[in-house]
């Protein structure tokens, strides 16, 4: 659906982003990821043909941006960070001069308006003046103009940005119904959203494509961390439990000291583990399994920028 090639951008003698290649699939959802001026809205405005490429390629549903770009860009639906709205429009207003320029013909066009405004939830907001509106229903209208004409690509920009809980969680269901269809590349610097939503990650870094992978691929093994107090003897009894192949000391010293046990089934061996403890009479403090979150595997990437820079 979206391939990019040894894409890169240069601002004069500044590279905001050097030899970039990914392919996104019909149907992803994928969080693009990375601090301020790692190069993403640079990717993103290359993306929707905005910016050209100081050199690559970028392919959308299998045409070539370069040479075909208004072919490509009606299958493009892009919110950016900071939607730029008619504060004198109405909702609706708005959003029937983006399906202008959108190009769609007067008979679909009023089907398309009340179908991204109940995507949307902005039916009791339709008559009403955008600049008197709330930031979060700025946000939804900036997603209902980028859904408007069904795109088979969503590319959205901070997409809940300005949104109260309950917005935030149907606007997750939103993005999920549309990656039926489509293809969603969202960015934000919010990681729970990412985590809530997206199955697969690109963090960008200075320019460079750092990480590309799947959130449930990374991290390894998860462990099961262990809280004790007053065990003297907990090293070998823990590494006799059915089940543990390995137990690793991360707490040495204190009253209370943490475990963590490697085993196949980590779900299966915690009741051993609680009973263990309790026939020795230690006091359990604390038994959960460790989960490797994004925020530890973005932290990585950016400690390994940290330490090359430092080196």
């Amino acid at each position: 659906m979206i391939e990019v090639e040894h894409l890169s951008r240069s601002y004069g003698a500044l590279k905001a982003v050097q030899d970039v290649s990914f392919r996104i699939e019909k149907g992803e959802i994928l969080g693009l990821l990375g601090h301020n001026g790692a190069g993403k809205t640079t990717i993103m405005k290359m993306l929707t043909g905005y910016l050209e490429p100081s050199s690559g390629t970028i392919r959308i549903d299998g045409l070539d941006l370069a040479q075909e770009r208004r072919a490509a860009q009606r299958r493009i639906g892009y919110l950016p960070e900071n939607c730029p709205l008619y504060p004198e429009m109405t909702v609706l207003d708005a959003l029937d001069y983006q399906a202008t320029l959108l190009g769609l013909p007067p008979d679909r066009r009023l089907h398309a308006i009340r179908r991204a405004v109940e995507r949307t939830e902005l039916g009791a907001k339709a008559t009403v003046t955008i600049g008197t509106l709330s930031r979060g229903y700025r946000q939804r209208v900036g997603v209902a103009q980028a859904i408007l004409h069904e795109p088979r690509i969503l590319i959205l920009d901070e997409p809940t940005n300005g949104l109260d809980p309950s917005q935030i969680q149907h606007m997750r269901a939103l993005i999920r119904e549309l990656a039926q269809e489509a293809t969603v590349i969202i960015s934000t610097h919010i990681l729970q959203e990412v985590e809530a939503i997206c199955a697969r990650v690109l963090i960008m870094r200075s320019g460079r494509l750092a990480f590309d992978g799947r959130l449930d691929a990374f991290g390894g093994t998860p462990r099961l961390v262990v809280r004790i107090g007053g065990a003297d003897e907990a090293l070998s009894v823990l590494g006799g439990i059915e089940g543990v192949s390995s137990v690793e000391v991360l707490d040495p010293s204190g009253e209370v000291r943490r475990f963590a046990l490697t085993a196949a089934q980590p779900e299966e061996v915690a009741p051993r583990v609680a009973q263990a403890v309790c026939r020795q009479g230690w006091a359990l403090h604390g038994l959960e399994i460790e989960r490797h979150r994004l925020e530890d595997l973005f932290g990585a990437v950016t400690l390994e920028q940290m330490e090359v820079g430092h080196a």
